[in-house]
């Protein structure tokens, strides 16, 4: 078995290096069973240090000129030569724990996607009021994070990859189809939750009240109205300012 992880990054110098190493020390639980992986790094058009970050943790670079998210991970995944692919967003940090819990998920051979819940890098307030409510939406709905998700290969290509329509929302647009996808095969979609992802809440932090509430007012739109949510790139536009920190 051979494992694909894909990091999009977008202007990333940041946060890249302790992502790629927090990557490489959970991967410990799938070299523990014998599982192989590469790491991919898809620069989406960055104009710093991303991709020499990338290059010097030993991560396979691949350019994504189109400087939109989804294009950004099916660009990585284009490049991807493992069985399975997982995504990772460049500011969260999965954990060996949740690696092993999806290694026994590939292993059952009843699963055909996955995700997990996710847990902010910092304490503040609202965000830690709303957490028990997001995860439990992402539980419920089986609804996708960028923070993780993988996907059997050949599924991701059945299904076309992400939308190159969406500018925000792309892993709620292919939860979607997911579940469709997993009622057609009988195979299961999960969200694992014994290990959270750790996120970061750098936007809480970046971006004043009212902009804030912006973010609240897409999650809506991406829950509740698709289409909307990942067609308007001005919706979207915290996500491509290249503001970072």
């Amino acid at each position: 078995m051979k494992i694909s992880i894909i990091v999009p990054a977008f202007n990333e110098e940041q946060f890249l290096g302790e992502t790629l190493a927090q990557i490489k020390a959970a991967a410990g639980a799938l070299a523990n069973i014998g599982w192989g992986t590469e790491l991919i790094v898809c620069d989406n058009n960055s104009t710093d240090r991303t991709a020499e970050i990338a290059r010097a943790a030993g991560a396979n670079v691949v350019f994504e000129p189109v400087n939109q998210i989804s294009r950004a991970r099916n660009s990585g995944a284009a490049a991807a030569t493992g069985d399975w692919l997982v995504f990772v967003d460049a500011d969260s940090h999965p954990s060996a724990g949740v690696f092993a819990d999806m290694a026994k998920e590939i292993q059952s051979g009843n699963c055909i996607a996955g995700g997990a819940t996710i847990r902010w890098d910092q304490k503040i307030p609202i965000i830690e009021l709303l957490t028990p409510l997001v995860n439990l939406g992402f539980r419920w709905r089986r609804m996708l994070s960028g923070a993780l998700i993988f996907i059997e290969t050949a599924a991701f290509r059945n299904l076309g990859g992400f939308s190159n329509e969406a500018y925000g929302g792309e892993d709620v647009e292919l939860a979607r189809r997911l579940k469709h996808l997993a009622r057609t095969t009988r195979k299961r979609f999960v969200i694992l939750h014994r290990h959270p992802v750790v996120t970061s809440a750098r936007r809480m932090r970046l971006y004043t009240a009212r902009q804030q509430i912006g973010q609240f007012r897409l999650l809506y739109y991406i829950i509740f109205d698709p289409h909307h949510a990942i067609k308007d790139r001005d919706a979207a536009r915290i996500w491509y300012d290249g503001r970072r920190w």
